[in-house]
């Protein structure tokens, strides 16, 4: 059987090493995401490009909003990602180009256009490269701050805490920028108490729910949090076995930072490439389609299924709901830096589309108040 635990909070990377504490989001401005457009507005087309600043703003509600101060149905309203509620977020929205003149509507109360432009097709989700994260994690009191104590942990000649280099977050992020960071989703993705993952996993499982599930939203929701729970459970084992950085036999590889999938035949010489990060491994995303692995890796990915009470005809059923794919194992941190403030310290790092800050500040903090700030 899986361990709820095991989802939720999989082994850290830098578990040997102290954390920061502290606490996020303490106001929406402690907490900065900026979106990475996949691609820029062509200048031309039947639909307007909006980049946004929204503050402290759900995704589900801001996408109403900006419906209803334009007068438009919600599905006319496209998005390329969620971005966190509470925080400061700026991102690219997509509306039909016939509200042109109705755009004055939209700024105020926690939204505000900063750029128009136009392009030939509606944004759609998944339609960006990444996110860029600025943010501040707050200590109970002010830290003290030694002028000339040497380079802080981006290389800059900041001030830094006299105690707080001590307790290891120099190394901790030293290490994450040398080895990666197990792409783990975050504990946001489960719902509380992983109440939306025990949902998906009997709709998979063809048990019927407490509740009936009519919406679809929902559904879609609940069998998504099934597939990211077994991610993180396959991962977690193959952390636990000391295979992050190890090719098997059969894994499938994928180019870094995008590019197509293949099975590992030649595992030296994949491991080689690993290692000069030019590919990564793939965990499993399950699916209809999901692109097969062979060999050890195969033999692993039935296990996960098995702990679960799944077999690969679990995912079928559902239609186009759970064609399956693959995700990264391991992503690559490199402008990940750390600059002490008199309130605490400023993380700044950029993560690829679909993976999650709060994993990453796991690590850092250690904290176990991470689900309950990370709505």
């Amino acid at each position: 059987m899986f361990s709820l635990a095991d989802v939720l909070q999989p082994p850290l990377l830098t578990s040997d090493l102290p954390g920061l504490g502290g606490k996020i989001k303490t106001i929406p401005e402690d907490f900065e995401v900026e979106e990475i457009p996949a691609y820029q507005p062509s200048g031309q087309g039947e639909f307007l490009y909006l980049w946004i600043e929204k503050r402290d703003m759900g995704a589900e509600y801001f996408e109403r909003q900006i419906a209803r101060r334009l007068d438009l149905p919600v599905g006319e309203v496209g998005t390329a990602g969620l971005k966190d509620r509470r925080a400061v977020t700026r991102q690219m929205v997509s509306v039909p180009a016939v509200v042109e003149s109705r755009l004055a509507q939209l700024d105020g109360e926690g939204i505000k256009v900063l750029s128009v432009s136009k392009h030939t097709n509606k944004l759609r989700a998944g339609h960006l490269h990444g996110n860029r994260f600025r943010i501040l994690i707050r200590f109970s009191s002010p830290l003290p701050l030694e002028e000339g104590a040497g380079a802080t942990v981006d290389g800059s000649p900041h001030p830094r805490p006299r105690s707080q280099g001590e307790r290891g977050e120099i190394a901790v992020i030293e290490r994450i920028r040398q080895q990666g960071l197990p792409n783990y989703y975050g504990p946001q993705r489960f719902g509380r108490d992983g109440e939306t993952l025990h949902l998906g996993l009997a709709l998979l499982r063809g048990e019927k729910p407490a509740k009936p599930v009519r919406s679809p939203f929902l559904k879609k929701l609940a069998v998504s949090a099934a597939q990211s729970a077994l991610f993180n459970h396959s991962l977690a084992q193959r952390f636990r076995d000391g295979l992050l950085r190890t090719v098997l036999p059969g894994d499938v590889m994928c180019k870094i930072p995008f590019g197509g999938m293949f099975v590992a035949a030649d595992v030296p010489t994949e491991q080689g490439r690993f290692e000069a990060r030019e590919i990564v491994t793939a965990g499993p995303i399950f699916g209809r389609k999901m692109f097969a692995s062979s060999e050890e890796a195969a033999r692993r990915e039935e296990l996960t299924l098995s702990a679960f009470g799944l077999t690969s005809a679990s995912f079928h059923g559902f239609g186009k709901m759970l064609q399956g794919t693959r995700r990264h194992n391991l992503i690559y941190v490199a402008d990940l830096a750390a600059v002490p403030e008199s309130e605490g310290v400023r993380v700044s790092f950029t993560l690829p589309a679909g993976s999650y800050a709060t994993v990453l500040l796991r690590e850092i903090m250690k904290s176990e108040t991470l689900l309950e700030e990370s709505d």
